[in-house]
Order: structure tokens, then sequence, then C-alpha cells
């Protein structure tokens, strides 16, 4: 058997190497040639796999090891009779992680505290239920917006987007991307809800990034000045804005849900739904292929701060400020487009919260109901 993997893939060749042999290319490099002969095509969100791609191949799996699916043409799979996998909810601690960093980042740099806001949350879906959760047992206000699920499940519990955009501080989206139908998601927050944001509104985008209108946000930016972006995902990404990424606060390129927990978290799922395909017994568990952290646990022995002590816990795992900094340091070396493909490629190691254990002792003990609820292990120490 031969397999064509994206080659930022990690344990790719642990997780794929007992079916066959691999050819490892960069993820936009993969061509029609690239998989002429390849009975498997595993990728990630960069790759666009369509009919054109297919046309005449070998390729009868095709496995993403990621949440989203809008790169892939289903159509074309299912005409070809081609089995298709993805890894829904495999990195999504670690986009609540991002969003968690983010606002409190805000919230220091800003001088205001994430506690007392309100935050608004549009998409329930892998994300947007765990930062729901998380943000809720911070005790976080929130209010959540996913019509979907509100049709299907009825609307206790969820409010429209135009609620949300009148009564919350922060606004965080977590949508896919859907490009027409009753719910479709492309520009969901157009000209006219970017203008209808209130003076002081955080918006934060984890999700797609054509669900917001760049260049009406980018004129709110520019103009009024009045509110603040964080944005991981964009439109035309590689080749991004770079007069609206030089407006928004905290400027990532696409790597919010990029921690390795996550992405191995992908690549097993892909490895089970192959072996599942293949008829192939997989006896492989997830702990097998996910290394102990170079950070086991943080002491802390007095309380902080709560705000100041959960930056404290999660800049030890993970600080959106570095890739802040590296997406603006690249651009300058290479350009915006090479630039945000390289950050990508060479993107440190990094984990979640879950993987770090804090432990408490004297009056930091106080801090463990909190610190729990943000995604912590947290342990007493006597």
């Amino acid at each position: 058997m031969k397999l064509t993997v994206d080659a930022n893939i990690p344990a790719a060749e642990r997780c794929f190497g007992d079916f066959g042999s691999i050819t490892h290319l960069p993820g936009r490099e993969i061509s029609t040639a690239h998989v002429k002969d390849a009975n498997a095509l595993i990728v990630r969100s960069i790759t666009q796999v369509t009919a054109a791609l297919l046309a005449d191949s070998a390729v009868r799996f095709v496995g993403t090891c990621t949440i989203g699916t809008d790169h892939i043409d289903h159509a074309a799979l299912a005409e070809r009779g081609i089995t298709f996998a993805s890894a829904p909810g495999c990195n999504a601690e670690a986009v609540v992680d991002y969003v968690l960093s983010s606002l409190l980042t805000l919230a220091e740099r800003d001088g205001w505290s994430l506690l007392s806001r309100t935050v608004g949350i549009v998409g329930v879906g892998n994300v947007g239920s765990r930062l729901l959760a998380r943000l809720n047992a911070l005790g976080v206000n929130t209010l959540a917006c996913d019509p979907p699920r509100a049709e299907q499940e009825g609307e206790q519990g969820f409010e429209p987007l135009d609620t949300l955009i009148d009564r919350c501080d922060i606004l965080c989206l977590h949508t896919p991307l859907v490009s027409d139908g009753p719910h479709a998601t492309y520009q969901l927050l157009n000209a006219q809800r970017i203008n209808e944001l209130a003076p002081g509104t955080v918006l934060l985008n984890a999700g797609r990034g054509d669900c917001i209108d760049g260049l009406a946000l980018r004129g709110r930016l520019a103009g009024k000045g009045d509110i603040t972006a964080v944005l991981d995902v964009w439109e035309s990404e590689p080749d991004i804005d770079a007069g609206l990424r030089d407006l928004v606060a905290l400027a990532t390129p696409h790597i919010a849900g990029h921690s390795l927990d996550g992405k191995l978290r992908g690549t097993w799922m892909i490895q089970q739904a192959l072996a599942s395909h293949l008829g192939t017994p997989n006896h492989d568990a997830f702990a097998d292929i996910c290394p102990l952290p170079a950070l086991a646990s943080l002491h802390l022995q007095d309380a902080l701060p709560v705000e100041d002590a959960l930056r404290v816990c999660m800049r030890a795992v993970y600080d959106v400020r570095r890739d802040h900094d590296s997406l603006q340091r690249q651009a300058l070396v290479e350009g915006i487009k090479q630039g945000f493909d390289t950050c990508r490629a060479n993107y440190p190691l990094r984990r979640e919260f879950a993987t770090l254990n804090v432990q408490l002792s004297g009056s930091a003990v106080e801090l463990e109901a909190l610190l729990s609820a943000a995604g912590f292990r947290v342990s007493r120490l006597s």
C-alpha cells in the first residue's frame, strides 16, 4: 500500500508506517502526480482535496487530521467511492486554550477583567461547547448562538446573533464555513454587523476566516479604532491582508489548534479510521503516541489575584504573544504569504493546559476550583 502524507503530520511513521510505504510532502505541494499511485491520502487543512487532484488516482481513502473539512470536495469523493474520515474535536481543547490565553492577555494589556465580562460564543460545536463549559466553570457570564443546534434541540439556551452583538463585551466565532443555505456562515459578520459592534467590543475569530468581512473589519479598525480584534483565521490564507494584520491586537497564523496533543490526537483518529477501512486490527491507544510534557508540574505556595494566577499557569504552558510576534517577524523577513506558511510549518512544540499539574499549598489552595475550571490538573500538597 502507498500513502501520501502531509509532512507536517506528527507521528506519521509511527501511526501509518505499518500500512505501507509513505511519501511525505508539504501540504500545499501535494499534486495530482503525487497521488496518482497512492492508495491513501492523509492531509491537513491546507491541502485542497478536489476532483482535479484525485483525477485518475488510485486513492481509495482520504483522511484529514483536522476538525474542519471545507478543504474537501465531498461530492468528488462520494462519486469515486472513496472512504473519507476527519478528526472532529481533535484539537478543540487547544483552541479553547488559545482563546483563554488571548483574552487574558488583552485583559492584562488593556486593564479589564475577563471574569467581569459577558462573552458571546457563536458556534457551539466541538470547540464552542468546550469554551462555553470552561467559561461557565470560571464564573464568566456567557451567551451562545448556534442556529442549527437551536433548530434541532430547541431554542432554550441559544440566542440570535444580533442579541449577542447587542449584549456581549466579547464575541468569539467558532463556526464552520458554510457557503449557502439557511445557516450560511460566509461573511456571517458582514459590514452591517461589524458596524453594529459596540465600542470596546473584543472580536475573536478562531473558526474560519471567511466568516468575517475582512475589508469591513479593517475599515472599522482603521476608522473608528474603537474595537479590538484577535484573528487566528483569515480570508485568502496564506496571502492574508497585511493591512488588517497590522490593525489586529493579536494576529496569529491559523495555529489556535496547533498543540502537539491536538495534532497527535488527529493523527491517531485517522489511524483508527484507516485501520477500520482496511479491516485491520489496531490496538494503539492515544497514550501510546503522546509523550510526557517537558513541564509536568508547577507549585504555587501563596494565593495570587485570580487572573494573575491564571496567566502564570497558562503562560507556563502557552503564551499567545509568541505566535503573534512570530508572524510579525517572519512577515518582515519573507513577506506575509511565505511568512504565514513558515510560521505554520516550523511551529514550536506546544502542549495543552491539561498536561500541567498545578500543585497548591498554603493560601494558594483557595485557587483550586478556579485553576481546575481553566483546564489544569490540580492537586494539593500537604
